[in-house]
């Protein structure tokens, strides 16, 4: 698989909800920043730091989380995604669109750092 291949294989497991291959497809000590401003803002080191900082307060807050990728862009050892994350905020019924950017390194096949630009303001506005 090619660094756009591993990225959109991620994408699938996350749409699927199958954990089991999102952590097969990050590194054990990945870098993962969520944008500042939101709940999740902030730097998460290692895959269980993720785990449960992250993708378990999403999937406890959040009802039918999307995250569409319109575009992958092949830079080599780095992968940058554009597209667009929706979701339902349990706490307040509120939707959320939010454009993102998200930028992706990759080594030997696995993410070893994430980071992601979102329209924080969308995020705030559906939790209210």
């Amino acid at each position: 698989m090619n660094n756009i291949d591993v990225i959109k294989r991620l994408y699938q497991a996350f749409s699927e909800g199958d954990i089991d291959s999102v952590s097969a497809l990050l590194d054990p000590s990945i870098e993962w920043i969520e944008s500042d401003g939101i709940p999740y803002g902030g730097v998460f080191k290692g895959y269980e730091a993720v785990l449960n900082g992250v993708f378990a307060k999403i999937g406890a807050e959040w009802d039918n989380f999307t995250a569409h990728v319109d575009e992958f862009i092949d830079a080599g050892d780095i992968v940058v995604t554009l597209g667009t994350d929706s979701a339902i905020y349990k706490a307040t019924g509120k939707k959320m669109i939010a454009p993102t950017a998200s930028i992706w390194t990759l080594k030997n096949g696995k993410v070893v750092k994430f980071r992601q630009y979102i329209d924080t303001l969308a995020v705030v506005n559906a939790i209210g």
